[in-house]
């Protein structure tokens, strides 16, 4: 008895390429986040993204209709899947400073030895004047997330009464900028110096830091 034709037939299989479209937006961020931070957002251009994340120019654009909106991608996965910790610990503001400083600024080690942060700040060094709106990015989707949300629980604190007078804002900085440093100094000097121990340096600033901040009554 013949067999009846395809009843044995298998399902075709999918071609290695194909791939829900759904998951080509954060392939191609992927992409991008390497190509900016190896050339520079001048010199990278959307047809070596295109490459790296194995899809045509055209599907980038589809996308990203400018490299400008790209970038702005990069900056919001780069908050997304590394800050969002920094936000986590900034985020209980009841919580008193003196616990709060050192969740934070622990947190802000393991992003910064992650490797993502330090190379996009050193490109938004290298590049922020011949290109403004990246900085205008990287604030808006990054620094003024995580700078308001730390200025407000410290405002919080001061009234509290743990914390002296003063700019909160301004101090929101004084945490900030030792970890900031180090995070460009890791990415300038990684081949020709030694590098500080992150976890360290958050213990040793917290301390430090505390030690000023914190009223005599709230130590």
């Amino acid at each position: 008895m013949a067999k009846t034709p395809h009843s044995n037939a298998e399902k075709p299989k999918a071609r290695p390429r194909q791939r829900r479209k759904d998951a080509r937006p954060s392939e191609i961020i992927e992409a991008a986040i390497a190509i900016f931070a190896e050339r520079g957002f001048g010199a990278a251009r959307l047809e070596d993204v295109a490459r790296r994340a194995g899809v045509a120019k055209g599907t980038v654009f589809v996308y990203f209709p400018t490299k400008d909106d790209l970038f702005r991608a990069v900056a919001q996965t780069v908050l997304t899947s590394h800050l969002e910790r920094l936000h986590g610990a900034a985020a209980d503001l009841d919580r008193p400073i003196a616990e709060l400083v050192p969740m934070f600024l622990a947190q802000a080690a393991a992003v910064i030895g992650e490797g993502r942060l330090p190379a996009m700040m050193r490109l938004l060094v290298a590049e922020s004047r011949q290109f403004p709106d990246l900085a205008r990015v990287w604030h808006d989707e990054v620094v003024s997330k995580v700078l308001g949300m730390l200025t407000l629980a410290i405002e919080r604190a001061q009234a509290r009464g743990e914390i002296r007078p003063g700019n909160a804002r301004l101090y929101a900085f004084s945490i900030m900028g030792p970890m900031l440093a180090s995070a460009l100094f890791r990415e300038v000097f990684r081949d020709t110096a030694p590098l500080p121990d992150l976890p360290e340096l958050a213990e040793q600033h917290a301390r430090t830091i505390l030690d000023g901040l914190l009223l005599p009554d709230a130590s």
